[in-house]
């Protein structure tokens, strides 16, 4: 029996933004969020901003969250967009997420999607049955610290050689120093053999940068060129060590670990667990750098939506996906 039912509005996430990294508006449209899901029930409503998508051949339409940990949160329960200049106020409210909600007892057929692809924040999920997508790394400041003795001795090795480093809001940054932030990002992309779509460009960092609470570390060789930088980040009571890239010509130093003890630091000010995310697989060798400084975990969970089984099963039919949702993008 159906207890919830679902609805897609064209706002470009306006109804499911708020003051938190992940949901604000710098980060929504540089990540070029078009809906916003809205699922209401007895027991409350959710929002969640969507990027939208045509499947190809006219297969339809699907979703899935931006980037990071948007999350699907409790809203104020408007059904679409205000009229007036105060609609972003009003649709910032929150009220308490309710309990858990099971999938199966909500009516897609409203929104005319295919499928969406969620990602949670670091909270419990909003859904039951929901994936448990990879595992973080969290510095928590609430815990004993922990770092390795060899970690420690190349932190201090690279402030005796003249590595400095600054931390800047991000809407203090220059561009000079983007630009700088952009290229040892992408040195590291190309380095690891990114996909083409971890390729952000100038625009975006401008714009996320633009965000309340976010801020900008970087790691100064002893010429004065950027070694090592990072974006940071508040979001639904973390701090987030969001996107970050080492120079090639002093990968041998280390910098990062400078960057990331200097977040530790800014993490334990704040009085706020600092996310270190996770590998890409997992236990490979970026998980195991962030362990170093992590004194606890935490699953990170997605959830898998099918909208409309019936074109679903269509598009997806003799797909081998290997675990990749929606089976028919694999």
């Amino acid at each position: 029996m159906t207890a919830a039912k679902a609805e897609l509005i064209a706002d470009r996430g306006e109804a499911a933004s708020d003051d938190q990294f992940f949901r604000s508006r710098p980060f929504l449209e540089a990540e070029g969020a078009t809906h916003t899901l809205r699922i209401e029930s007895e027991e409350g409503v959710l929002v969640a901003p969507l990027v939208v998508r045509e499947i190809e051949e006219g297969g339809g339409r699907d979703a899935v969250s931006p980037y990071g940990y948007p999350g699907l949160v409790g809203g104020e329960g408007r059904g679409g967009l205000l009229p007036d200049p105060l609609a972003s106020l009003a649709l910032s409210v929150r009220t308490e997420t309710p309990p858990p909600l099971d999938p199966a007892a909500i009516d897609f057929s409203g929104t005319g999607l295919v499928s969406v692809f969620i990602r949670h924040a670091l909270d419990p999920a909003p859904l039951t049955g929901a994936t448990e997508r990879n595992v973080v790394q969290i510095a928590d400041p609430s815990l004993p610290p922990k770092s390795r003795p060899s970690d420690r001795r190349q932190v201090r090795r690279n402030l005796e050689a003249g590595y400095e480093l600054t931390l800047i809001p991000g809407r203090e940054t220059t561009p000079e120093q983007r630009a700088r932030f952009l290229d040892v990002y992408e040195q590291t992309m190309r380095r690891t053999g990114a996909a083409p779509h971890y390729f952000f460009g100038a625009a975006y960092f401008d714009r996320i940068l633009e965000a309340e609470s976010t801020w900008l570390a970087l790691a100064h060789g002893p010429l004065g060129d950027v070694a090592a930088a990072s974006i940071a980040a508040v979001s639904d009571s973390y701090l987030h060590y969001y996107l970050s890239g080492s120079s090639d010509a002093h990968l041998r130093s280390a910098p990062m670990k400078n960057v990331v003890t200097l977040l530790v630091e800014h993490s334990r000010e704040l009085g706020l667990p600092l996310n270190l995310g996770g590998g890409i697989t997992a236990g490979d060798a970026l998980e195991e750098f962030k362990r170093g400084f992590a004194n606890r975990q935490q699953a990170w969970l997605t959830s898998e939506l099918i909208c409309d089984e019936t074109r679903y099963s269509e598009l997806s039919a003799g797909r081998e996906s290997g675990g990749f949702f929606p089976a028919y993008r694999a």
